[in-house]
């Protein structure tokens, strides 16, 4: 956030002179919410000329949970706010994270030594898009599901503060002390303090564990459409990714009822799907005493996630530049 915006402004101001030495036109601009866009077009703005630019914002440094240990720092969330200033249009992956995201700058602008206006601010949110990115969703939901007679819970986030995996693990540790039947995966990176927690929480799950580790992409496949169940108690969650390619697969969700989980999940399922706060170790026990009981109570779930697919995805953002370039260049 602090660094990125030089190197990358230099970058985009070559590339944008080459492309107009070349005779080529730059159209539009899309910056990810991981640079500081203001910094960026303050260094390159001469070359990227009156070409309109959008920010796409799948996370953002206002929300982000802060990690063990680590020291409260507004600049990063000050950059984010930059960047939404400086486009002339902001994407958001949910609707969830729009929304808290402008009620996040509110609170840090009261901050400020000097009072903001907050118009400008206001406009932004009311122009601002909702973009789902893509998921590659429909090879999933027509993979085939090959019968189990065990019960396979699926853990397929990052092993980070902010996933919640102490959590998910202890309420399977608990199923797994109460005699509930089922084989644990845990699918992706988890060498960050995942073998200090697998000590304290999983020696009663230790033979259940199947796989541990990252996956090459078939494989990664196959294991999503072998597993039964899918759980999260994640304290952060702007998307879902990992999520939505899970139910695509045919996997059962266990999610929290917040956070961009009841906009992943229609509501005609949420009461069988979303647990409330307290209540993940239950939610999970419930699933895995009667795992039938759960596919019949989400029977249709899976074929919804095909409208984050990335042929759908590309579509709409497409159609979005299409949009931007209309409105700014009334072509």
């Amino acid at each position: 956030m602090r660094g990125s915006s030089v190197a990358l402004g230099v970058a985009l101001a070559s590339a944008c002179d080459n492309a107009t030495a070349a005779g080529r036109t730059v159209d539009a601009v899309v910056i990810s919410g991981l640079v500081d866009a203001a910094s960026l077009l303050g260094i390159a703005r001469r070359s990227v000329g009156s070409a309109p630019v959008a920010l796409y914002l799948h996370e953002n440094q206002l929300l982000y949970p802060r990690a063990p240990g680590q020291r409260h720092d507004d600049d990063p969330a000050l950059a984010n706010w930059r960047s939404v200033e400086a486009a002339e249009v902001v994407w958001f992956n949910s609707a969830f994270h729009r929304d808290a995201l402008f009620v996040a700058i509110d609170e840090l602008l009261d901050r400020q030594p000097e009072p903001v206006a907050r118009q400008r601010l206001e406009a932004r949110h009311v122009d601002s898009q909702v973009l789902w990115p893509g998921v590659e969703a429909v090879q999933l939901i027509d993979g085939s599901r090959s019968p189990r007679q065990m019960p396979t819970v699926l853990w397929n986030q990052r092993w980070d503060h902010d996933k919640n995996p102490r959590s998910v693990m202890a309420a399977l540790d608990a199923c797994a002390r109460d005699g509930l039947p089922f084989e644990l995966i845990i699918a992706g990176d988890d060498q960050h303090n995942a073998s200090t927690e697998i000590a304290e929480l999983l020696p009663a799950l230790e033979r259940r564990i199947v796989h541990r580790g990252h996956l090459p992409s078939d494989r990664y496949s196959e294991v999503l459409l072998r597993s039964d169940v899918v759980v999260s108690a994640a304290d952060h969650e702007f998307f879902g990714i990992a999520v939505v390619e899970a139910i695509a697969a045919g996997a059962i969700p266990v999610l929290p009822d917040r956070l961009s989980f009841p906009e992943l999940v229609p509501e005609r399922w949420h009461e069988p799907v979303l647990y409330e706060q307290g209540q993940l170790r239950t939610a999970v026990a419930r699933v895995l005493a009667n795992v039938d009981a759960a596919r019949d109570a989400t029977k249709g779930l899976r074929d919804t996630m095909r409208r984050f697919d990335v042929v759908e995805a590309a579509a709409r953002h497409d159609a979005a530049v299409d949009s931007l370039l209309h409105r700014v260049h009334r072509v």
